[in-house]
């Protein structure tokens, strides 16, 4: 549960300050529900009141932010250049939030036995996580790699499919004794580039029915 009452005077005072910037009644972000921060005002009441945690809205916007998946050639473990710029990628957010904890699960397509597709995946995920701390991030921060082997497919077909030999990072958790940091204001920080990103749409689209 988010315990910071200055991040969420702060919340409150962009909330208010942003607003006012747009000249119309509605809420900035109310036509706009993208999975994360999209509605701002309800996630950080569901925030602050318990329902959802604070991990819980990083991970949508970790998956909003960057590429989470990376894709494999069949029956291979090997990144290729792809699979190495997503991982770059997903790096370079991770380093921002040092209390922040992530796990990679690795994902094989359905071809083959149900014991190798489980260690296949397990290889993979292995792979992702040695590149990410090629990157500098630090193994203790990559709580965990499992593997769900052939059983979460993307697309079911028996059929060899890309899409379904990948790995995938997801925020875990936090660092112990760190979760404090991280709302003494890079938390707000993130808010307040949804909330300056949401309000744009909703200028682009009065000026589109003004238009109209």
């Amino acid at each position: 549960m988010l315990k910071s009452s200055s991040t969420i005077a702060l919340i409150a005072v962009l909330s208010v300050g942003m607003t006012a910037c747009t000249g119309f009644d509605n809420e900035i972000g109310a036509s706009v529900d993208e999975g994360g921060f999209g509605n701002p005002t309800m996630t950080n009441t569901l925030i602050s009141n318990g329902t959802i945690s604070v991990a819980e809205t990083l991970g949508r916007r970790f998956a909003a932010d960057v590429n989470t998946e990376v894709n494999f050639e069949f029956n291979s473990s090997k990144l290729d250049a792809n699979a190495r710029a997503a991982l770059m990628e997903q790096a370079d957010w991770i380093r921002q939030f040092p209390e922040v904890k992530f796990r990679v699960y690795g994902h094989t397509d359905l071809v083959g036995s149900n014991a190798a597709n489980k260690a296949l995946g397990l290889r993979r995920a292995q792979a992702a996580v040695r590149f990410l701390t090629s990157q500098g991030i630090s193994r203790a921060r990559l709580e965990a790699v499992a593997s769900f082997g052939e059983t979460r497919p993307v697309i079911p077909t028996e059929a060899p499919e890309r899409r379904n030999r990948r790995t995938v990072t997801e925020v875990s958790g936090f660092s112990n004794g760190r979760k404090a940091t991280l709302l003494n204001g890079k938390y707000a920080i993130l808010v307040q580039r949804e909330y300056v990103q949401t309000a744009k749409s909703d200028e682009t689209l009065a000026r589109e029915r003004i238009v109209q």
